[in-house]
Protein backbone atom coordinates (compact mmCIF):
# COMPACT_ATOMS: atom_id res chain seq x y z
CA UNK A 1 0.00 0.00 0.00
CA UNK A 2 1.09 3.50 -0.47
CA UNK A 3 1.30 4.81 2.60
CA UNK A 4 0.87 8.95 2.58
CA UNK A 5 0.11 11.26 -0.18
CA UNK A 6 2.88 12.62 -1.38
CA UNK A 7 2.49 16.85 -1.52
CA UNK A 8 1.89 18.29 -5.12
CA UNK A 9 5.15 19.34 -6.63
CA UNK A 10 5.27 22.52 -8.94
CA UNK A 11 8.76 23.89 -9.24
CA UNK A 12 10.58 22.92 -12.62
CA UNK A 13 9.51 24.20 -15.83
CA UNK A 14 11.25 21.98 -17.70
CA UNK A 15 10.09 18.98 -16.32
CA UNK A 16 6.00 20.10 -16.47
CA UNK A 17 6.91 20.96 -20.33
CA UNK A 18 6.81 17.14 -21.45
CA UNK A 19 4.30 16.35 -19.01
CA UNK A 20 1.61 18.99 -19.53
CA UNK A 21 3.15 21.99 -21.17
CA UNK A 22 2.85 20.69 -24.46
CA UNK A 23 -0.75 19.87 -24.15
CA UNK A 24 -1.80 22.68 -22.32
CA UNK A 25 -0.19 25.27 -25.31
CA UNK A 26 -2.74 23.61 -27.63
CA UNK A 27 -5.58 24.19 -25.40
CA UNK A 28 -4.57 28.02 -24.43
CA UNK A 29 -4.93 28.55 -28.15
CA UNK A 30 -8.78 26.73 -28.49
CA UNK A 31 -9.38 29.02 -25.08
CA UNK A 32 -8.32 32.25 -26.77
CA UNK A 33 -10.14 31.88 -30.02
CA UNK A 34 -13.14 30.48 -27.72
CA UNK A 35 -13.15 34.27 -25.95
CA UNK A 36 -12.52 36.21 -28.92
CA UNK A 37 -11.87 39.57 -27.44
CA UNK A 38 -10.59 42.59 -29.36
CA UNK A 39 -7.11 43.54 -29.39
CA UNK A 40 -4.94 45.59 -27.40
CA UNK A 41 -7.03 44.55 -24.46
CA UNK A 42 -5.18 43.97 -20.93
CA UNK A 43 -4.81 40.91 -19.68
CA UNK A 44 -4.25 38.92 -16.11
CA UNK A 45 -3.60 35.43 -16.19
CA UNK A 46 -3.84 33.57 -12.84
CA UNK A 47 -1.46 30.72 -11.91
CA UNK A 48 0.29 31.22 -15.12
CA UNK A 49 2.88 28.00 -14.44
CA UNK A 50 5.30 27.45 -17.36
CA UNK A 51 3.66 30.39 -19.11
CA UNK A 52 1.27 27.86 -22.05
CA UNK A 53 -1.46 30.51 -21.64
CA UNK A 54 0.44 33.90 -21.05
CA UNK A 55 2.51 32.85 -24.58
CA UNK A 56 -0.73 32.17 -25.92
CA UNK A 57 -1.76 35.44 -25.27
CA UNK A 58 1.36 37.08 -26.36
CA UNK A 59 1.18 35.69 -29.53
CA UNK A 60 -2.23 35.51 -30.84
CA UNK A 61 -4.55 38.01 -28.97
CA UNK A 62 -2.76 41.07 -29.75
CA UNK A 63 -2.98 42.45 -26.22
CA UNK A 64 -1.79 46.17 -24.81
CA UNK A 65 -0.11 44.31 -22.20
CA UNK A 66 -0.15 41.34 -20.46
CA UNK A 67 0.01 40.08 -16.36
CA UNK A 68 0.94 36.75 -15.55
CA UNK A 69 1.05 35.52 -11.97
CA UNK A 70 1.82 32.19 -10.12
CA UNK A 71 2.72 31.31 -6.55
CA UNK A 72 5.69 29.62 -7.60
CA UNK A 73 8.98 31.48 -7.64
CA UNK A 74 11.01 29.04 -9.59
CA UNK A 75 7.89 29.08 -12.47
CA UNK A 76 8.35 32.74 -12.74
CA UNK A 77 11.67 32.27 -13.02
CA UNK A 78 11.40 29.99 -15.70
CA UNK A 79 9.46 32.38 -17.47
CA UNK A 80 11.22 35.68 -16.90
CA UNK A 81 14.09 33.53 -18.78
CA UNK A 82 12.31 32.53 -21.40
CA UNK A 83 10.32 35.76 -21.99
CA UNK A 84 11.94 39.03 -23.51
CA UNK A 85 8.54 40.38 -24.60
CA UNK A 86 7.94 44.36 -23.38
CA UNK A 87 3.93 43.62 -23.46
CA UNK A 88 5.03 41.49 -20.81
CA UNK A 89 5.20 41.25 -16.97
CA UNK A 90 5.80 38.36 -14.63
CA UNK A 91 4.94 38.24 -10.82
CA UNK A 92 5.49 35.76 -7.38
CA UNK A 93 1.63 36.34 -6.19
CA UNK A 94 -1.24 34.63 -4.29
CA UNK A 95 -4.02 33.88 -6.34
CA UNK A 96 -6.36 34.47 -3.36
CA UNK A 97 -5.23 38.18 -2.60
CA UNK A 98 -3.88 39.13 -5.86
CA UNK A 99 -1.22 42.24 -6.03
CA UNK A 100 -3.17 43.98 -8.27
CA UNK A 101 -5.85 47.13 -8.47
CA UNK A 102 -9.35 46.67 -8.16
CA UNK A 103 -11.18 46.88 -11.64
CA UNK A 104 -8.06 47.10 -14.00
CA UNK A 105 -8.39 44.42 -16.46
CA UNK A 106 -10.11 43.85 -19.56
CA UNK A 107 -9.46 39.89 -19.23
CA UNK A 108 -8.62 38.03 -16.27
CA UNK A 109 -8.13 34.48 -17.08
CA UNK A 110 -6.78 31.70 -15.38
CA UNK A 111 -5.24 28.38 -16.89
CA UNK A 112 -5.09 24.74 -15.75
CA UNK A 113 -4.92 26.33 -11.98
CA UNK A 114 -8.22 27.00 -10.05
CA UNK A 115 -8.65 23.29 -9.13
CA UNK A 116 -4.83 23.77 -7.21
CA UNK A 117 -5.72 27.03 -5.63
CA UNK A 118 -6.91 26.32 -1.81
CA UNK A 119 -9.95 28.15 -2.08
CA UNK A 120 -10.88 28.42 -5.36
CA UNK A 121 -14.61 30.51 -4.27
CA UNK A 122 -11.85 33.80 -2.87
CA UNK A 123 -9.62 33.58 -5.77
CA UNK A 124 -12.08 33.63 -8.53
CA UNK A 125 -13.50 36.31 -6.29
CA UNK A 126 -10.34 38.06 -6.74
CA UNK A 127 -10.32 37.37 -10.29
CA UNK A 128 -13.70 39.16 -10.77
CA UNK A 129 -12.16 42.50 -8.34
CA UNK A 130 -9.31 42.58 -10.71
CA UNK A 131 -11.73 42.60 -13.94
CA UNK A 132 -12.81 46.52 -14.66
CA UNK A 133 -16.73 46.69 -15.38
CA UNK A 134 -17.66 44.76 -18.77
CA UNK A 135 -14.73 42.79 -18.31
CA UNK A 136 -14.42 39.28 -19.00
CA UNK A 137 -13.23 36.45 -16.32
CA UNK A 138 -12.79 32.95 -17.86
CA UNK A 139 -10.85 29.72 -16.76
CA UNK A 140 -10.38 26.38 -17.72
CA UNK A 141 -9.63 23.69 -16.29
CA UNK A 142 -8.65 19.61 -17.48
CA UNK A 143 -12.17 17.10 -17.74
CA UNK A 144 -9.44 14.76 -14.93
CA UNK A 145 -12.94 12.55 -14.15
CA UNK A 146 -13.50 11.94 -17.87
CA UNK A 147 -11.92 12.55 -21.14
CA UNK A 148 -8.15 13.69 -20.10
CA UNK A 149 -7.21 10.44 -21.05
CA UNK A 150 -3.55 9.84 -20.85
CA UNK A 151 -3.57 11.05 -16.93
CA UNK A 152 -7.18 9.00 -16.35
CA UNK A 153 -5.23 5.69 -17.98
CA UNK A 154 -2.51 6.24 -15.27
CA UNK A 155 -4.98 6.66 -12.40
CA UNK A 156 -6.98 3.20 -13.54
CA UNK A 157 -3.85 1.26 -13.37
CA UNK A 158 -2.65 2.90 -10.16
CA UNK A 159 -5.49 2.22 -8.39
CA UNK A 160 -6.18 -1.14 -10.28
CA UNK A 161 -2.56 -2.25 -8.10
CA UNK A 162 -3.41 0.21 -5.08
CA UNK A 163 -6.67 1.21 -3.77
CA UNK A 164 -5.10 3.88 -1.87
CA UNK A 165 -3.70 5.53 -5.40
CA UNK A 166 -7.77 6.47 -6.21
CA UNK A 167 -7.57 9.19 -3.23
CA UNK A 168 -5.26 11.13 -5.19
CA UNK A 169 -6.34 10.58 -8.42
CA UNK A 170 -7.52 14.42 -9.49
CA UNK A 171 -10.73 13.43 -10.87
CA UNK A 172 -11.78 12.56 -7.49
CA UNK A 173 -9.62 15.69 -5.39
CA UNK A 174 -11.08 18.64 -7.74
CA UNK A 175 -14.81 18.25 -7.62
CA UNK A 176 -15.10 21.85 -9.61
CA UNK A 177 -13.62 19.99 -12.96
CA UNK A 178 -16.97 19.79 -14.05
CA UNK A 179 -19.53 22.10 -16.05
CA UNK A 180 -21.89 22.27 -13.05
CA UNK A 181 -19.68 23.23 -10.49
CA UNK A 182 -17.76 25.65 -12.65
CA UNK A 183 -20.73 27.37 -13.98
CA UNK A 184 -22.15 27.58 -9.91
CA UNK A 185 -18.62 29.14 -8.84
CA UNK A 186 -18.58 31.77 -11.52
CA UNK A 187 -22.35 32.43 -10.98
CA UNK A 188 -21.75 33.02 -6.85
CA UNK A 189 -18.87 35.63 -8.06
CA UNK A 190 -21.44 37.10 -9.24
CA UNK A 191 -20.72 37.04 -12.89
CA UNK A 192 -23.45 37.64 -15.56
CA UNK A 193 -24.04 35.31 -18.66
CA UNK A 194 -21.93 32.72 -17.44
CA UNK A 195 -21.06 30.01 -20.04
CA UNK A 196 -19.00 26.23 -19.82
CA UNK A 197 -17.64 25.15 -22.94
CA UNK A 198 -15.70 21.54 -23.48
CA UNK A 199 -12.63 22.45 -25.42
CA UNK A 200 -10.86 18.61 -26.70
CA UNK A 201 -7.59 18.61 -28.44
CA UNK A 202 -5.24 15.35 -29.53
CA UNK A 203 -3.04 13.93 -27.44
CA UNK A 204 -0.70 11.61 -29.57
CA UNK A 205 2.23 10.23 -28.71
CA UNK A 206 5.16 9.09 -30.47
CA UNK A 207 5.52 5.90 -28.49
CA UNK A 208 5.28 4.64 -24.78
CA UNK A 209 8.32 5.82 -23.94
CA UNK A 210 6.87 9.73 -24.86
CA UNK A 211 3.74 8.81 -22.76
CA UNK A 212 5.36 7.13 -20.10
CA UNK A 213 9.09 9.37 -19.37
CA UNK A 214 7.30 12.53 -18.25
CA UNK A 215 5.93 10.62 -15.51
CA UNK A 216 9.34 10.09 -13.92
CA UNK A 217 9.58 14.00 -13.98
CA UNK A 218 7.69 14.29 -10.30
CA UNK A 219 5.80 17.69 -11.92
CA UNK A 220 2.15 17.17 -9.88
CA UNK A 221 -0.14 14.46 -8.60
CA UNK A 222 0.20 11.91 -10.90
CA UNK A 223 4.18 11.91 -11.26
CA UNK A 224 4.91 12.73 -8.06
CA UNK A 225 3.17 9.20 -7.13
CA UNK A 226 4.81 7.46 -9.61
CA UNK A 227 8.23 8.88 -8.16
CA UNK A 228 7.10 7.96 -4.53
CA UNK A 229 6.97 3.95 -5.53
CA UNK A 230 9.66 1.65 -4.89
CA UNK A 231 11.31 0.68 -8.93
CA UNK A 232 9.56 -2.65 -8.60
CA UNK A 233 6.10 -1.21 -8.11
CA UNK A 234 7.00 1.78 -10.31
CA UNK A 235 7.86 -0.75 -13.10
CA UNK A 236 4.70 -2.79 -12.63
CA UNK A 237 2.48 0.33 -13.02
CA UNK A 238 4.52 1.10 -16.00
CA UNK A 239 3.47 -2.26 -17.76
CA UNK A 240 -0.44 -2.22 -16.79
CA UNK A 241 -0.14 1.39 -18.15
CA UNK A 242 1.42 0.01 -21.47
CA UNK A 243 -0.90 -3.02 -22.02
CA UNK A 244 -4.09 -0.98 -21.52
CA UNK A 245 -3.70 1.87 -24.10
CA UNK A 246 -4.44 2.14 -27.24
CA UNK A 247 -1.28 1.69 -29.34
CA UNK A 248 -1.85 2.39 -33.51
CA UNK A 249 -0.12 -0.02 -35.75
CA UNK A 250 2.96 2.60 -36.29
CA UNK A 251 3.03 2.18 -32.06
CA UNK A 252 2.20 5.87 -31.59
CA UNK A 253 -0.70 6.16 -28.84
CA UNK A 254 -3.86 8.56 -30.29
CA UNK A 255 -5.60 10.02 -27.14
CA UNK A 256 -7.48 12.82 -26.75
CA UNK A 257 -7.31 15.48 -23.35
CA UNK A 258 -10.59 17.59 -22.93
CA UNK A 259 -10.78 20.37 -20.96
CA UNK A 260 -13.94 22.35 -19.67
CA UNK A 261 -13.73 26.13 -19.99
CA UNK A 262 -15.82 29.15 -18.25
CA UNK A 263 -16.38 32.12 -19.13
CA UNK A 264 -18.62 35.50 -17.63
CA UNK A 265 -19.14 38.88 -17.57
CA UNK A 266 -18.74 41.12 -14.79
CA UNK A 267 -21.35 44.39 -14.84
Amino acid sequence: MHSSPPSDVWASGTAYEPYVGRWSRRVAREFLGWLALPADSTWLDIGCGTGALSQAILQVAAPRDMTGIDRSADYIAHLLSQNDDRRARFVVGDAQALPVETSTYDAVVSGLALNFIPQPRPAVNEMVRAARAGGVVAAYVWDYAGKMQLMRHFWNAAAALDPAASDLDEGRRFPICRPAPLEELFQQAGLRQVTVQPIDISTDFQDFDDYWRPFLGGQGPAPGYAMSLSEERRAALRDRIRNALPFALDGSIPLVARAWAVRGAKL
